[in-house]
């Protein structure tokens, strides 16, 4: 049911995949450029891509120059295909996460690839990247921002391509969709683009907010019942939606879960749920609330008691695009999350919070 990322099980994902190029000349330091060489041939940019090159970007494991305007993108980032749809670039490549998607493109997206073939899946099956895969498809762009690379990993792609990896700032998957995005835009050498891109994103939720004043200063809490109950901390990017719409966190969720973007909570901390809203993001909607209900420790607090749950069913389209949580995603989810929240907080016990239709 909860699957990759959104389970402890896979925040050791993309372990090591050193099965080849035993033979292949190893990169440089963390400061060095590996792989900046592979700009792929006869890749010619726009005017606008010609001026933005060369760039460099920072990350986990030093800095990736990017010499010219990459023609084959590979996403090794769970969510990046959506920021280089965005900018009006199709992958050749994408890494499969949610729902079984052709292409790995959720229904947010799939307009954004007009005419274009619908990129090579690759899958992680716990062994990380497939780097054989990889290097199949020629990238001379690898993008995995939202990931969790190794530096072992990040070695061996960069031997393909320049690799620009998780931003050092944040825990792995931890980058907020707009800095993604916004180095999308660098690398892609459409920076301007990304700016408008993520302005426009932004704006949608800013008016989500200003229609709903009674998220502001209200507390929310994003959950799953995985292994018991399992919360996303302050870094994870579903988290940040809600303070993008106005809530507040629970001042101690950090505290509780330690430096990483979720984990599971003990019973003696049952309380931290008792927030104004709480997001469930469950396999079953009436299965896994009666289940919920039926914990002792949960059942008699006040948001189940005045009917301040939100339920998503996380194998649906919405519930991939909450856990996507992309400058293409979020439009598609405020629609359906806010009317959501609005009818968790409205005070009165009686209102029913309802699913949305998709």
């Amino acid at each position: 049911m909860f699957r990759s990322r959104r389970a402890p099980r896979l925040a050791a994902a993309l372990a090591s995949a050193l099965l080849l190029l035993t033979a292949a000349t190893a990169c440089g330091g963390d400061d060095s450029d590996p792989g900046s060489d592979a700009t792929g041939a006869g890749a010619e940019a726009s005017a606008p891509g010609d001026a933005a090159f060369p760039v460099t970007l920072a990350h986990k494991y030093g800095s990736t120059t990017i010499k010219s305007a990459p023609e084959r993108i590979v996403t090794v980032g769970l969510t990046d295909q959506d920021a280089v749809l965005a900018l009006g670039e199709v992958p050749v490549g994408t890494t499969e996460w949610l729902g079984g998607y052709p292409g790995a493109i959720g229904p947010w997206a799939k307009d954004r690839l007009g005419g274009a073939d619908v990129p090579t899946v690759l899958k992680d099956t716990g062994t990380g990247p497939q780097v054989e895969k990889i290097a199949a498809l020629r990238p001379d762009l690898i993008l995995a921002l939202y990931g969790g690379l190794t530096k072992e990993q990040y070695t061996t792609l960069s031997k393909f391509a320049p690799v620009v990896a998780q931003p050092k700032e944040y825990n792995d998957y931890g980058i907020p969709w707009q800095e993604l995005t916004e180095k999308v835009g660098q690398a892609l050498g459409k920076p301007d683009e990304a700016a408008r891109a993520v302005k426009e994103t932004e704006d949608a939720i800013a008016a989500a907010a200003a229609e709903h004043p009674e998220f502001q200063g209200a507390t929310a809490l994003m959950a799953t019942p995985y292994e018991g109950m399992f919360v996303f901390g302050s870094q994870d990017p579903r988290s940040r939606l809600l303070t993008g719409l106005g809530f507040e966190l629970p001042a101690d969720l950090d505290r509780a879960i330690g430096d990483q973007w979720g984990a599971n909570i003990s019973k003696e901390r049952t309380d931290l749920l008792d927030q104004d809203a709480l997001v469930w993001f469950v396999g079953d909607v009436a299965k896994d609330a009666d289940k919920l209900h039926e914990d002792a420790s949960y059942q008699d607090l006040g948001v189940v008691r005045e009917g301040r749950e939100v339920f998503v069913a996380e194998s649906t389209d919405y519930g991939h695009a909450s856990s996507f949580v992309t400058v293409l995603s979020l439009p598609y989810v405020i629609e359906r999350l806010v009317p959501q929240l609005s009818a968790a907080v409205d005070g009165e016990p009686a209102t029913k919070v309802t699913q949305p239709a998709s």
